[in-house]
């Protein structure tokens, strides 16, 4: 924040002293970025009245690179607004038409030919068609010319096509694909947000498009599109361009602006991509992007999203199929484990990943998932060839299922994505909705209970229907078990295959040993009813205390009551670089750390930690008893601690190693380790608290048990 305090303190300077011949044009551009339209908009109104002097003013503004960004976001602002406007509009156009020749930088010359583009008036035709012959700018140019979209700039773009070189023809086919792509409908709030009839196919479509893309150009048209898509598939599509390093940095902004405005795209592999997209992410765009979405991925919850079942690489996470769920349930572990071994040596080869898909041959059996699910979400994208036959088992259970819709002698003209084996239950799809033999389908499914739901190609097919239990109809379906490919006999192809486990209860209680031990809740999940302190900033979010340090009056969350000594167990999770604290024996104010005893919450392992004192580690009595380290999960990981309070004696247990085991009165008698007063080291009781500095962590399943 520093940083950026000095740099517009600079910039602001250095607009006093090079312009102050234009003091109108300085004061607007000082006011840029904002936060509330109010504050700028009589700024933008005044803009409307400028003289070619003023415009020319701004225009030697973007060629500096100290004075570029303000005057950025101000030109920005004000062709956005006029763009409503014809006149306004034609006007506006006319001034940076005539700034193009003033315009000496690269970044620039670039910013206007895309306003240019923005503002939609013929009279910059002319110098856009002039710079097709430039390399440099023959690529923006055409782009700004096909947004025009004008019978003029659409004419220009044609006759430059027959006789440009190669490099500018690609990029000029790729504007006239942009301006004859239509667009099925719009939001009804912003004409700039298209949203397509039926996203979820034109997101199989654009990944057609992008297997047989041949330039940069076309890859970047398609990534567009991609933007206006919702959802985690969009998402990842777009993230896969990261690895490209002609699109890279497009996909980088894309990608990021999709997470920023849905808080469902998350995960593992989410955040592996954000972090990978802030390191790319320049421009203009940076200066909010970035600091927007790195402090956005570090708080990024890592559970309950979606993950990937299949990596396009290998067959890691999946295995040969054993049995069914009940001939498996009445084997020995031994037993389970020889006919794994057994199935997975005799079906070697059925199952192959081939060009980054997960590929059926047509012989063996089916293929299953290492991990049991419950209660999920799924998308899976498939392919058949004519005759195809295949299906996703739910838990262990047929199935989802899929065939060739012309083998009406199966019935399989009701389509894909019924029940087939339902026998009291709706079996047959709604609508069907199969897209043509040799084309990318896509399931969307969603199991909760014994209940499916199923979206083919974006459309409805089954309606919250119970999936019957095919191996003992006399029974209910399984509560977990694993997910299967069918193998039927015929070439199928997978990919894209993401899921999300869906909780249906957050809630932990001690377990039956604990309880019998003594221990009670303090929380399980649920509530805050044994907690005071800041419930502003420590909130509950699925099932754990999260703290948000943005909301923080106060940064600490207590126990209702006091303990002396105790047994205190609990889970936590840490974010990168987080620290917060338990206070134990502590009073409800002060800083615990020395009016009671503070137990650190760190992640000391990162970099920003490195020079750490003993004291410092997690689990350390804070400056007076270091722990041992190396004992943390990775961040994101769900951790278990466990605090013994006896007297003068802590003992801290983490993720079942003793860190720490000493007596505070032994380590305190001839000072504290820090060399400051630690009062709160006699207390005989206090509350217990988590103690915030300012990041994210989260905590559940907090048990305690009082000891004499």
């Amino acid at each position: 924040m520093k940083k950026i305090v000095s740099i517009l303190f600079i910039v602001s300077i250095s607009i006093s002293h090079l312009f102050a011949q234009s003091d109108l044009v300085a004061k607007t551009i000082e006011a840029f970025p904002y936060q509330q339209s109010s504050a700028v908009s009589a700024l933008l109104m005044s803009m409307e009245n400028w003289s070619a002097k003023e415009w020319k003013s701004l225009i030697k503004m973007l060629n500096d690179d100290s004075l570029k960004i303000n005057s950025t976001y101000a030109l920005n602002a004000f062709v956005n607004q006029v763009a409503k406007d014809p006149a306004k509009a034609k006007t506006t156009a006319t001034f940076l038409v005539g700034g193009l020749s003033s315009a000496k930088t690269y970044y620039a010359k670039q910013f206007i030919i895309q306003r240019l583009g923005l503002l939609g008036d013929d009279v910059a035709v002319k110098p856009l068609t002039g710079l097709l012959a430039n390399d440099m700018y023959a690529g923006d140019a055409a782009r700004s010319l096909a947004t025009l979209k004008t019978a003029d700039a659409i004419e220009a773009l044609k006759n430059a096509l027959a006789k440009t070189n190669e490099n500018t023809k690609r990029h000029i086919e790729a504007a006239l694909e942009n301006v004859n792509r239509p667009v099925t409908s719009l939001r009804s709030d912003s004409s700039l947000n298209p949203v397509f009839e039926n996203p979820v196919q034109h997101l199989l479509n654009l990944q057609d498009r992008m297997d047989a893309a041949k330039n940069p150009v076309q890859k970047r048209s398609i990534l567009a599109e991609a933007e206006s898509i919702p959802g985690y598939g969009a998402f990842m599509f777009v993230s896969k361009s990261l690895n490209d390093p002609a699109v890279n940095k497009s996909a980088a902004l894309i990608a990021a602006r999709q997470a920023l405005r849905d808080p469902k795209i998350r995960g593992w592999e989410v955040i592996a991509a954000l972090e990978k997209a802030v390191k790319l992410i320049d421009g203009e765009d940076s200066a909010l992007i970035v600091s927007k979405l790195a402090p956005y991925v570090e708080a990024m919850p890592y559970d309950n999203g979606f993950v990937s079942l299949f990596n396009g690489k290998d067959l890691s996470g999946w295995k040969a199929l054993v049995g069914n769920p009940i001939s498996r349930s009445k084997m020995s572990e031994k037993e389970l484990q020889d006919a794994q071994q057994k199935a997975n040596e005799a079906t070697s080869g059925d199952w192959i990943v081939k060009d980054g898909l997960l590929v059926f041959t047509g012989h063996g059996d089916n293929l299953a998932t290492t991990k049991q699910y419950g209660d999920f979400e799924l998308f899976v994208d498939w392919k058949i060839t004519e005759k195809g036959d295949a299906g996703i088992y739910l838990r262990g259970t047929p199935q989802v299922q899929i065939w060739d819709t012309s083998r009406v002698e199966v019935g399989a003209q009701v389509g894909s994505g019924g029940l087939y084996n339902n026998q009291k239950n709706e079996r047959i799809p709604l609508v069907v909705a199969d897209n043509k033999i040799g084309e990318w389908n896509t399931f969307h499914i969603i199991m909760i209970g014994d209940k499916v739901t199923v979206y083919l190609n974006g459309k409805l097919v089954v309606n919250n229907v119970v999936l019957e239990n095919y191996w003992d109809h006399n029974l209910p379906i399984f509560v977990k078990e694993q997910i299967e490919l069918q193998a039927h006999g015929t070439y199928v192809a997978y990919r894209n295959i993401y899921l999300r486990e869906i909780a249906s209860d957050y809630t932990i209680a001690p377990s039956d040993e604990e309880k019998k031990q003594g221990f009670i809740s303090l929380f399980d999940g649920s509530n805050l009813d044994q907690w005071v302190g800041n419930k502003t900033g420590y909130v509950i979010e699925e099932g754990a205390i999260v703290s948000h340090p943005e909301k923080e009056d106060h940064n600490n969350i207590y126990t209702k009551d006091e303990f002396a000594n105790f047994e205190y167990r609990f889970e936590f999770q840490l974010t990168p670089s987080a620290n917060n604290g338990l206070g134990i024996r502590a009073p409800l104010e002060g800083d615990a750390a020395y009016v009671g005893m503070e137990l650190q919450i760190l992640d000391n392992e990162a970099e920003v930690y490195k020079n750490l004192n003993p004291y410092q580690y997690h689990g350390s009595v804070y400056g007076v008893i270091p722990s041992k380290r190396g004992y943390l999960k990775p961040v994101g990981e769900w951790n278990q601690e466990e605090v013994i309070a006896n007297g003068s004696k802590i003992k801290v247990t983490l993720n079942g190693q003793v860190i720490l085991n000493g007596d505070i009165k032994e380590a305190s008698k001839n000072g504290t380790a820090d060399h400051n007063n630690h009062p709160g080291l006699l207390n005989k009781t206090g509350h217990i608290g988590f103690l915030g500095h300012g990041d994210v962590v989260r905590f559940r399943n907090i048990r305690i048990k009082k000891l004499k």
